[in-house]
């Protein structure tokens, strides 16, 4: 995966999440959902209301409220992001090797993934609303398989349209970026622990 091409456009990404947020209701915010519209007007508002939480990002009260806050923001993602990006790197490169997995490092490559990522989804407001349905992060049997399964969901994330043409707005491949994040967080903290347990099991 080319870190560097990639951490530039998910900078745009940052970029126009906060600095480029336009509202697309009026000041009163989103609509209401009336329970008496059909389930096709629901999805709609639900999307919609989405599409306003993505372009009013950065006018929340706890935004940064300045472009030096702003700058040193974008700063701190594009630093987690090109890290993030390294370690998927790592991992897919001790995943081809003959060599035998590390436990330890791959322990502490998934909890600084972790980390990094959950800080990207809340400095970027991209965590899943209360209404969308939950992300359950499971293991495989195999843990090589459970490796690749993270390397996959960290490059669907960063491959997700929203990302690659980051001037668009698309309500559903920005909820698919929202779970992909979510679930590679979730996963990278399940491999974290079982590569612990992997570790002790081999002294």
């Amino acid at each position: 995966m080319d870190g560097r091409h990639t951490a530039s456009r998910f900078l745009l990404f940052t970029l126009t999440l906060l600095l480029f947020a336009v509202p697309i209701f009026s000041q009163s915010g989103p609509p209401t959902i009336d329970k008496s519209v059909n389930a096709s007007r629901v999805r709609q508002q639900n999307e919609s209301r989405r599409e306003y939480q993505l372009r009013n990002f950065g006018m929340e009260p706890d935004a940064p409220k300045d472009r030096r806050q702003i700058e040193a923001l974008m700063a701190q993602t594009e630093e987690d992001f090109t890290r993030i990006l390294t370690l998927h790197n790592e991992i897919a490169r001790a995943i081809t090797s003959k060599n035998a997995l590390d436990y330890h490092s791959i322990s502490e490559a998934t909890a600084e993934i972790k980390k990094r990522a959950s800080r990207v989804q809340s400095s970027l407001g991209l965590g899943l609303a209360a209404e969308d349905e939950p992300v359950k992060g499971k293991l495989e049997p195999e843990f090589k398989d459970s490796l690749i399964k993270l390397c996959k969901e960290i490059r669907a994330f960063v491959t997700n349209p929203t990302i690659e043409n980051p001037n668009t707005v698309d309500a559903q491949q920005l909820i698919r970026a929202k779970r992909d994040l979510e679930s590679f967080i979730q996963l990278s903290g399940l491999i974290k622990k079982d590569s612990e347990r992997l570790s002790k099991e081999k002294q």
